[in-house]
């Protein structure tokens, strides 16, 4: 089952040492994502988010609005990526009936391109735009936080 949230959402950056699987440790960067109000609540909840998963010290070290407004979660374990989706809605001006094309991203929780193409049917099923779907890219980002 797919769960839309819809929210200002802040791309971050966390930079810390891991522990790699030979044991020794490297400075890593990974994105995750928050739903925030401003930048300093975008920080803060990171912080307070990863505060849970790293043991040690780590940087903020880039925060920057997203662009896209709605995250599509997904239930099903097995999709654990995620992916940046631009959508193409069209629509018909009343007073010239010429066809009007606006773009649209949205983040999209899936296993793989194919099921990030099919979330993306599940959920725009419900509504009666005609769209395209004009790019999926997979992501580099790790997780996402969204206010309970």
């Amino acid at each position: 089952m797919i769960k839309s949230h819809s929210s200002t959402w802040f791309e971050t950056k966390v930079q810390y040492d891991k522990v790699m699987e030979d044991g020794l440790p490297k400075k890593v960067k990974e994105a995750y994502v928050v739903d925030a109000l401003s930048f300093s609540e975008a920080e803060e909840r990171i912080t307070h988010n990863m505060k849970q998963y790293i043991s040690g010290e780590f940087d903020v070290v880039e925060e920057k609005i997203a662009s896209y407004r709605e995250v599509f979660f997904s239930d099903d374990a097995d999709d654990d990526k995620w992916y940046k989706c631009k959508l193409q809605f069209i629509t018909i001006d009343e007073n010239t009936e010429k066809e009007k094309k606006a773009n649209v991203y949205y983040l999209v929780q899936a296993f793989s391109l194919e099921v990030a193409r099919k979330n993306i049917a599940s959920v725009m099923s419900a509504t009666m735009i005609d769209y395209n779907i004009v790019s999926i890219t997979e992501t580099a980002i790790i997780d996402v936080f969204a206010h309970e």
